[in-house]
């Protein structure tokens, strides 16, 4: 044994006090909800209340008299109206506006912003300001949503994402086709997931507060301070030298906190008025604007051989993207990588469809796009035991990858220790493989 090797770990292996956890304990850890300061206003959004929706005129005579009304910020205040989530990795068209100006395309979307001196003015201000809106019809089915008389969401025309002049993200490995026709079983099966909300324990928000020095310091529960910076930055058509973003704590995220669509609003709002301005999402609103992980419905083709070697795999996924991009044509591309599963299969066909439809824009959320991937793949593994007959375990370590194997992406397989995990997993669960079984390595 190398002198190296009998050397003590810091961390691997011992138990660590996180640095974070005496405050969150003792209930000292400061939130953004606990940062408070003199003269703060609150910001509330006025929101579409239909699904699909053109926006013909916003009238806030009424509102305006609500005692405590400061002003309110429609598209036209906006330097910059639109979100610029992925352009920074370089994933276009930007489509999404901080306000919605001429359309409307999912219940709850941002339409006008509300600035008040107290929460309870601003919601009674939301309440009274009047949206002159024609209903457009609405489509909430991804298949639905690609035939050719779906009502439109999207501004460019079609209801799906263009990865590369294609229509869906594509991945061709093999003839799966002809490696179907050739298998003993064809094993199909078709699998859901519905929309999923993070949830988390402190809800979406920030803190904007104007400095003496022409700065503005910005409290934010983000989970990425740079990536929120940058893009309130480009909205705002500022320097971003002017933005000192204060994060750390984010009181649970799991991907739901890397939107940017707090931020760059409510700095907006306080270099209109010169003051600090909170804009907190309410639990209902958490609920049912924030963005969710994708509803996808995965259809999985098989070929199979006797001795349960798969030989071919085709698939098509409808990844549902809500009304906007966010982060899904970014998931979809990781889903077409992971819809194989950790399994070697020679031939291949994928297709992953980036659909737009009228529902709330989901995002990142916790392995995106994996995550969809993973399930539907080891349902059909399943699958494939009980059709043939086959032990599941004996299933996966026989068609497990090993290094050395590619990838229907390209990509050689390295440190795989896939059999050894399977092998591990068995043991814990008190299921004996056979020796041969046993004996294999990765």
């Amino acid at each position: 044994m190398s002198t190296l090797s009998q050397q003590p770990f810091h961390v691997v292996g011992r138990g660590v006090a996180r640095r974070d956890g005496m405050g969150h304990v003792t209930g000292t850890t400061e939130y953004v909800d606990d940062v408070r300061y003199p003269g703060m206003l609150h910001l509330k959004m006025v929101r579409n209340p239909l699904v699909h929706a053109r926006i013909k005129g916003i009238d806030f005579a009424e509102a305006e008299k609500v005692p405590g009304f400061v002003r309110a910020l429609t598209a036209a205040d906006v330097p910059k109206n639109v979100y610029t989530i992925l352009c920074l990795i370089g994933v276009e068209p930007d489509e999404e506006q901080v306000l919605a100006a001429e359309r409307a395309r999912y219940r709850g979307e941002p339409i006008a912003a509300v600035i008040a001196e107290t929460e309870a003015a601003a919601l009674e201000a939301v309440s009274r300001v009047r949206l002159d809106l024609e209903e457009l019809p609405a489509v909430f089915d991804v298949e639905e949503a690609l035939k050719p008389d779906a009502p439109i969401v999207t501004h460019w025309g079609t209801n799906y994402f263009v990865y590369e002049g294609h229509h869906c993200r594509r991945v061709r490995y093999g003839d799966a086709a002809a490696a179907r026709a050739g298998a003993d079983h064809v094993i199909e099966g078709t699998y859901q997931n519905s929309p999923t909300e993070h949830a988390p324990t402190e809800t979406t928000g920030c803190i904007a507060k104007p400095e003496a020095d022409g700065r503005i310091t910005v409290h934010t529960n983000t989970q990425a301070l740079y990536f929120s910076l940058d893009n309130t930055a480009i909205i705002l058509q500022i320097d971003p030298a002017r933005l000192h973003f204060k994060g750390g704590t984010v009181g649970g995220g799991f991907g739901g906190k890397v939107d940017v669509i707090t931020e760059p609003i409510a700095t907006l709002a306080a270099l209109k008025t010169r003051r600090p301005v909170r804009y907190v999402y309410s639990r209902e609103e958490e609920m049912r604007v924030s963005s969710t992980r994708s509803a996808n419905r995965i259809r999985i083709v098989d070929g199979v051989m006797n001795d349960g070697r798969i030989v071919s795999r085709e698939t098509t996924t409808w990844h549902d993207a809500g009304a906007y991009s966010r982060h899904s044509p970014y998931g979809a591309t990781k889903h077409a990588a992971n819809v194989c599963g950790p399994y070697t299969i020679p031939n291949v066909s994928i297709d992953v469809h980036c659909v737009y439809t009228n529902r709330q824009p989901a995002s990142a959320f916790r392995g995106f796009g994996v995550t969809e991937a993973s399930f539907a793949t080891e349902m059909q593994m399943d699958r494939i035991a009980r059709t043939i007959g086959a032990d599941p375990w004996e299933l996966r370590l026989r068609n497990a990858y090993r290094n050395g194997d590619e990838r229907p992406y390209r990509k050689t397989v390295e440190d795989a220790t896939l059999i050894e995990t399977i092998q591990a997993a068995a043991s814990l669960v008190g299921v004996e493989l056979a020796p041969e079984l046993l004996e294999m390595r990765s």
